[in-house]
């Protein structure tokens, strides 16, 4: 169980100051929210069909998910250094990272994301956890576990639009990480894998992504806002 809770907590600045990119969050501006790679309601995604087993569906779109994130801050990763980001910070928050002995550890962007990474590599290859051999069953902890995942990857998306941002669009890849950071909103959403205390920070874009830009539904923007 001890291995279970460790990993990446979070601490607001106790000062009152705003961060620059607080001010003004140019991800939210509407010449860049408007671009996506698809544009539909991203729900028919992640619903669980009908016939398909919820664990096998959760660590199917878990691993997916895990290496689409890590492609993506790897298109930006040269301008995360260890000067450039001397703390895994996204809007007023600060992630620290805690080692399976609980020792909390202030670590630069670059360091942390390592970490994450490795830990998140090592849980979804790990057969005992992520079982790909048919009839072998998902142990009890699976679903902390992907939820352990989960909160991980969110941290490095904030980050990427909180500090990384210019650069994808400098790069022309502002629609991968829409597209991304939405389908990975609604995933967790539907699924409750991450407290909204943990995601709040981003909720402005959030509502401004997870609905559909064309044809938004009573129920998909109540699927959206509700939680």
């Amino acid at each position: 169980r001890r291995l279970q809770e460790v990993g990446a907590k979070t601490k607001t600045k106790p000062n009152g100051k705003k961060p620059p990119a607080e001010e003004k969050k140019l991800y939210l501006e509407p010449e860049y929210t408007k671009i996506r790679v698809v544009d539909f309601d991203l729900k028919e995604l992640v619903v669980l069909p009908r016939e398909i087993d919820l664990n096998e569906w959760l660590a199917s779109n878990t691993t997916t998910f895990f290496n689409l994130i890590n492609l993506q801050y790897s298109t930006i990763s040269e301008f995360c250094t260890g000067e450039t980001c001397q703390a895994m910070t996204a809007c007023n928050t600060t992630y620290y990272w805690y080692d399976e002995k609980g020792k909390k550890t202030k670590c630069t962007a670059p360091q942390y994301v390592d970490f994450v990474m490795s830990a998140c590599q090592k849980l979804v290859t790990d057969e005992e956890i992520f079982p790909t051999k048919y009839g072998k069953e998902f142990p009890n902890s699976f679903e902390s576990l992907v939820k352990k995942i989960c909160r991980y990857l969110f941290h490095v998306l904030a980050h990427l639009y909180f500090s990384h941002f210019k650069e994808t669009v400098a790069l022309d890849l502002q629609g991968h990480l829409n597209t991304l950071y939405a389908h990975f909103i609604v995933f967790v959403r539907e699924f409750n894998l991450v407290d909204p205390k943990e995601t709040c920070i981003m909720d402005d874009l959030s509502e401004i992504l997870c609905t559909p830009a064309s044809t938004s539904s009573p129920s998909s923007q109540n699927h959206v806002t509700e939680r």
